[in-house]
């Protein structure tokens, strides 16, 4: 008799706990882009639509979004100096999520003039109109909101982190606005750098 199983490896983050936090939000900074293939599921009032999904975003907020359903493209999004298009249309709370929230969540160490105080084992670093906790020993974002313009608020929940290169993210995300849910689990991410 031959008995096999497979453990996952343990993923084993290192630790920053004698790093200033400031400096710890720095170590990113070079990243202008990033592309990203991932699950994803929309949830609304219970009821709920999954897929794939590629994207391409940058600093500055432009994006490319294609989510695909069943190996079929169901919906496509692109962003260019502030101007958003998407097929099929969005309504506002949608695009807010998949503009905002992405660029928001993922760029998450692009915050600027800020306050840092220290929350329990996290440092809550707070810029109008966002509030971040980073982990303090991991350096690594544990949740995030954003005060949207008609005082709504965008939160992110961090989760599971993984390593590509030299860069450490959480593979999973999710995004809550209203009474929509949108989790990411991110299968494969590259970032692209400056220089």
């Amino acid at each position: 008799m031959l008995l096999c199983s497979c453990a996952v490896p343990e993923v084993k983050v290192p630790t920053y706990e004698e790093m200033d936090p400031e400096t710890g939000l720095h170590l990113n900074e070079c990243i202008t882009a990033i592309e990203a293939d991932f699950s994803i599921t929309f949830q609304k009032d219970g009821s709920r639509m999954r897929g794939e999904g590629v994207l391409t975003i940058s600093k500055n907020g432009d994006l490319n979004l294609r989510v695909y359903s069943l190996g079929f493209l169901a919906f496509e999004l692109t962003s260019d100096s502030g101007i958003v298009r998407s097929a099929p249309v969005l309504d506002r709370t949608k695009r807010e999520i998949l503009t905002y929230g992405l660029r928001d969540c993922l760029f998450w160490w692009d915050i600027e003039d800020y306050e840092i105080a220290e929350e329990g084992n996290a440092f809550l670093i707070r810029s109008f109109p966002r509030k971040l906790w980073v982990d303090s020993k991991t350096m690594l974002p544990v949740q995030q909101s954003v005060q949207l313009e008609d005082d709504r608020e965008l939160w992110f929940y961090y989760e599971k982190p993984e390593k590509m290169g030299e860069v450490w993210y959480p593979s999973k995300i999710r995004i809550e606005l209203s009474r929509y849910t949108v989790t990411l689990e991110f299968d494969e991410m590259l970032f692209v750098s400056e220089g």
